[in-house]
């Protein structure tokens, strides 16, 4: 047995963590079958954990001494396995502290007002060698930080957005590399971000109650080989100017004035005389925390696949992919010439289409640079991103290259199959949830950039089963806790600044994305202390939502949003039943949340009832369909969701599945469900033998249907079925890919932290192969198979200290040989399927009868 991919608070080496009792995981990896770690042995600093006895791998809590602000901790860990066999030591591993309880010292909150985004700089002396130095700084609402001419990280929109009434965010920077003896600089270009938003717009983000001019905290702490420790810190000793950045919003874009530009402002011989003295300000109310999600960075630089020119002196770049992110240029031109670049996801008319009646004003999505007329000159934004395919220039013909912008998260998930569509939906989906992760989980990069919670709700378990979001949702899941009223309720974005808690709501099926979430956390990478951290929170909220329970029904005004047909909002059927089949499916879940952590509650009681008013009030006996007054017809979301979270008495499961499948193929095999359906539309049909049914509507390719959108030339997911969809990358209603894995290629989380696996491809029609490579905590977990004719075979990977089970087609058990056999154990046969339960080992199983 071998041990690697150590990480402490799910990182690789964090710099600058807060947590107090960081918590490390570790993967086993063995040859053969069967292997299982018995026990471990962990080494943190001074503190040694002694020989654990355990399988446990991940979670492991740091428990020695008080940890020291600014420190690095170098750790390892060794295992024994199965036969008491223990491994070498893993190769050590470090995290190093941020500043903890120590704080920013003497540093104070800085700025001023200036004509443009401000510059800030401070000249210091490094009279040494310097053996470590560390910048903690904060930066409202972006901070471009600088030192001696050079970016301190490659992370951009930094630090992260959060409530900033509640929570501010600081980022540590290594940056001993970057000092010299002698003379240096340290500066800060400061962009506005949703803090100092000035553009009016209709969720009311110029107008929030944390608004205000860009501002800086910083401490640099520089430490000597003759162990002496300097610091610099944000004071009034600073010095600031407007800077070449005119304008900067999050909505219009930005407006760079390069004749403004003052080169080398950012190093040590630069001359600032004519600056102002730096103001010290106002503090925002929020407490300064260590961001310790990942950074949004530059991920990919992309070249276009066509610049046309439309017109004398406007040209359309077509980057022949929908993303986001802003476009970098390379000009020469004049002195004073405005080169704008407006960004769009379609052209219409020879022009790029940036439209958004949400925001005051005609500018969106636009870009302009003044070149300063020094020959070639390059630019690229930094304080703002769009959602885009085009960008129409005009001023001059730069040269333009798309530069791909999000969150910085790890894929996990490698998806291949016979069937082109599965692979195309696969990739939109993936670009589309990127596409929306810029520090928290948005609906659209173009229009909102807001964190509506229902999109998250629908999305997390597609979301959690392609990328690693453990720290990323960690994240989020404190803005939904700083989010929160004193009533308890939650509003349907995430953060707020107070809009959404009457505007579109109460929505039920978009906040109770809390209990599930944490739910889904914990069956993803079994993270017990984030469900402790947040029970009080999850506790208030469901009471507000529980005390407006009215007739057993929660009421909710948002509903199966965006079906066919209804591009201008909700579904046309009474919202109360999917708002109740939401609620139950949310106190089910903190039900089970309060029984692993120990905690009383009463949740199942409520869900009874829930159930009860829900199918007193909209469940049709006689003919078994689920309908409310204002249907307009037979509604598939309205009976799909109930059957997906159990609420369907048991008697009349199996009826009220049928009359789904009937509609939908009524229907020609067409969908007609908005973004709450559409997630457990097909695991719902082939969970009750209709896989025949689901494959026909996830390849359909007449409207409405997923195809249908990509004959149109779709990339990405689309908000709407409609060919005019307002947003072209919007994943909410792009789930058909959870079910693509889960019941195509048949891999399914059964357990908590993976620690058990179903194999189980009972949506194998029209495909004659599929496979799935995914790196979970527990280590890489790998299913693929393959059908010719009728032989069926599997192969599956599974890593030390999981269990499979895994389902085999066959008309017997006869049928079906497992290699190797020896190990396999015995099978069992159910429904059509050879089971074998199987521990770590690469199994392969072949049928002769699929």
């Amino acid at each position: 047995m071998l041990v690697g991919t150590l990480k402490a608070e799910y990182a690789v080496r964090p710099l600058g963590t807060n947590v107090d009792r960081p918590r490390f995981s570790w993967i086993a990896t063995a040859p053969g079958y069967g292997a299982t770690q018995t026990a471990y042995q962990l080494r943190v600093g001074s503190w040694d954990s002694g020989k654990v006895t355990s399988s446990q791998c991940f979670g492991i809590e740091y428990d020695g001494p008080a940890l020291t602000p600014r420190t690095r901790y170098s750790w390892s860990v060794r295992l024994w396995d199965g036969s008491d066999q223990e491994t070498e030591w893993a190769s050590e591993e470090w995290f190093e502290t941020g500043l903890l309880d120590e704080g920013f010292g003497g540093a104070e909150w800085i700025g001023g007002e200036t004509s443009g985004a401000p510059l800030l700089r401070r000249a210091f002396s490094v009279d040494g060698s310097v053996r470590r130095a560390r910048l903690y700084a904060s930066g409202l609402g972006y901070a471009d930080l600088r030192i001696n001419g050079q970016a301190v990280t490659d992370a951009v929109l930094d630090p992260g957005f959060t409530d900033y009434g509640r929570t501010v965010l600081y980022v540590t920077h290594d940056v001993t590399a970057l000092l010299q003896t002698g003379d240096n600089a340290v500066g800060a270009e400061l962009g506005r971000g949703f803090f100092g938003m000035n553009t009016p717009n209709v969720w009311r983000w110029h107008q929030a109650p944390w608004t205000a001019e860009p501002r800086l905290i910083a401490r640099l702490v520089i430490e000597y080989d003759d162990g002496r420790v300097a610091e610099v810190v944000s004071d009034p000793s600073w010095r600031i100017t407007g800077g070449p950045t005119v304008t900067d919003s999050l909505y219009t874009g930005e407006t760079y004035d390069a004749r403004r530009a003052l080169p080398g402002w950012d190093t040590a011989g630069f001359d600032d005389s004519a600056w102002s003295p730096v103001l010290v300000v106002d503090a925002p109310a929020g407490r300064l925390r260590a961001q310790e999600h990942e950074p949004i960075r530059v991920i990919e630089t992309v070249d276009p696949v066509a610049l046309d020119e439309v017109r004398p002196g406007v040209w359309i770049a077509d980057f022949g992919r929908t993303t986001a992110g802003w476009a970098r240029l390379r000009v020469s031109a004049p002195a004073g010439t405005t080169i704008s670049l407006t960004y769009g996801e379609t052209v219409a008319d020879g022009n790029v289409v940036a439209v958004n009646g949400h925001v005051e004003g005609d500018r969106i999505q636009r870009d302009e640079y003044i070149a300063a007329g020094s020959g070639v000159e390059e630019w690229e934004p930094r304080f703002s991103y769009k959602g885009f395919r085009y960008v129409q220039i005009s001023g001059a013909r730069p040269d333009v290259q798309l530069r791909v912008v999000n969150s910085d998260v790890r894929s996990v998930t490698a998806f291949a199959s016979s069937e082109p569509a599965y692979e195309q939906f696969e990739r939109a989906m993936r670009r589309t949830v990127l596409s929306n992760l810029h520090g928290i989980p948005t609906d659209t990069p173009f229009y909102e950039k807001n964190g509506w919670t229902g999109d998250a709700q629908v999305g997390a378990p597609t979301m959690l089963a392609t990328l690693d979001l453990a720290r990323f949702f960690t994240k989020w899941l404190g803005d939904i806790r700083d989010s929160q009223a004193e009533s308890g309720q939650l509003p349907v974005i995430i953060p707020t600044n107070g809009w959404g808690f009457a505007e579109l709501a109460p929505a039920t099926e978009w906040p109770t994305v809390y209990p599930i979430l944490l739910h889904e956390m914990h069956r993803t990478y079994a993270d017990e202390r984030l469900l402790r951290e947040h029970w009080d929170s999850l506790t208030r909220y469901l009471a507000w939502e529980l005390d407006r329970v009215e007739d057993g029904l929660s009421v909710s005004v948002l509903g199966d949003w965006l079906p066919p047909g209804y591009s201008d909002g909700p579904a046309p059927e009474d919202r109360r039943l999917t708002g109740t089949a939401y609620l139950y499916r949310a106190v089910l879940a903190a039900a089970e949340i309060g029984d692993l952590i120990g905690k009383p509650h009463d949740y199942r009681k409520a869900a009874a009832e829930l159930e009860d008013g829900l199918n007193r009030t909209f469940l049709d006996r006689s003919v078994g369909v689920y309908r409310s007054a204002d249907d307009p017809d037979y509604r598939q979301t309205s009976n799909a969701v109930p059957l997906a979270f159990g609420i369907v008495p048991e008697e009349l499961a199996e009826r009220v599945a049928a009359n789904l499948a009937a509609d939908v193929e009524a229907r020609g095999f067409h969908l007609n469900t908005g973004c709450l359906g559409v997630g457990v539309l097909l695991p719902v049909l082939t969970a009750y033998g209709y896989g025949d049914a689901a494959t026909k509507v996830a390849l359909q390719r007449s409207y409405p249907s997923w195809g249908y959108w990509f004959d149109l030339g779709a990339d990405t997911m689309w908000e709407m079925w409609e060919a005019d969809s307002r947003s072209r990358n919007h994943y909410f209603q792009g789930t058909v890919v959870q079910w693509i894995l889960e019941n195509v290629v048949g891999l399914r989380n059964a357990g908590v932290g993976w620690e058990r696996i179903i194999v189980r491809p009972d949506a194998r029609g029209e495909t004659a192969s599929a496979s799935i490579r995914t790196s979970t905590i527990r280590g890489q977990v790998t299913v693929q198979w393959r059908r010719v004719s009728r032989v069926f075979s599997v192969e599956v990977h599974v890593p030390v200290g999981v269990t499979a089970v895994v389902h085999v087609p066959s008309e017997s058990m006869a049928d079906v040989a497992a290699v190797p056999q020896s190990l396999a154990g015995e099978a069992t046969y159910e429904d059509g399927y050879t089971i074998y339960t199987v521990g770590a080992g690469i199994w392969n199983f072949t049928s002769r009868t699929a």
